[in-house]
């Protein structure tokens, strides 16, 4: 679904991303962790096409696409989904506004119809609902006064009514408390968990991975995948500390 090959990229001359290679089959989430400055949101910045961020060398297939070829509305309309560590505030568009659009826009690019305002009503409410959110708040400016963990059940809101076909997730349980993670995280399941699906999910610590369960695990390190396992390496990785693992490959 996903297939990253000998990926280089980075940012104002500096390489970050050095020879990344990485599939994600449908069907699957695949867990990203690393240590700090190890290249985990410029990877996830590059695969959303964010400006400044230049690549060097390599290939990103999205689907049977060259995903690098695509402008960043071209992505999103071919199912690509980015939530980032720190979601934006929007002043003066409501959250109902921005998603309206967003979602319609999606829509026109692919060729269909957009939604009534009470069609994308009933939607935007049964999307809320999933994620504990008051139908209130997304009348509110986007994100503007929203806690940490409003903004990232609002933006789970928002991958629910966009429905991608592949959700890139950075860090999205930054700033997130022990209930407020446990809703995100279903609603990542209740989402994305689906056939023809995939995650890719960006995280410091094992703590989300209890909720959203990956069928595989890498390690990113100097801008490239260094060890590969499944869910038990994320355990490790919480009870060793990168060093420890990261030293039995030397």
């Amino acid at each position: 679904m996903l297939k990253i090959e000998n990926l280089s990229a980075g940012i104002e001359g500096k390489t970050i991303l050095d020879g990344l290679s990485l599939e994600v089959p449908a069907g699957e989430v695949h867990a990203i962790m690393g240590p700090n400055g190890a290249g985990k949101s410029t990877l996830s910045y590059v695969l959303g096409g964010r400006p400044g961020y230049e690549v060097i060398g390599g290939s990103v297939d999205f689907m049977g696409q060259d995903l690098l070829d695509m402008e960043p509305h071209e992505r999103a309309a071919a199912g690509l989904f980015l939530g980032f560590q720190y979601p934006v505030e929007i002043p003066g568009v409501s959250n109902v506004q921005f998603l309206r659009e967003a979602l319609n826009a999606q829509r026109k690019a692919r060729g269909e119809e957009p939604l009534t305002g009470g069609e994308f009503l009933k939607l935007a409410k049964e999307k809320a609902a999933l994620l504990g959110l008051d139908m209130e708040m997304l009348k509110r400016n986007v994100n503007v006064g929203f806690s940490g963990g409003e903004k990232k059940r609002a933006e789970m809101v928002q991958m629910g009514i966009l429905d991608p076909k592949f959700a890139v997730l950075d860090e999205t349980d930054s700033g997130l408390d022990i209930d407020a993670l446990r809703v995100v995280g279903e609603g990542i399941n209740a989402i994305m968990r689906q056939p023809g699906k995939g995650v890719l999910l960006i995280t410091h610590y094992q703590r989300l991975l209890e909720v959203v369960k990956p069928d595989r695990v890498s390690i990113l390190a100097k801008g490239r995948i260094v060890k590969t396992g499944g869910p038990d390496l994320a355990e490790r990785l919480e009870n060793e500390g990168y060093d420890a693992v990261m030293g039995e490959m030397a």
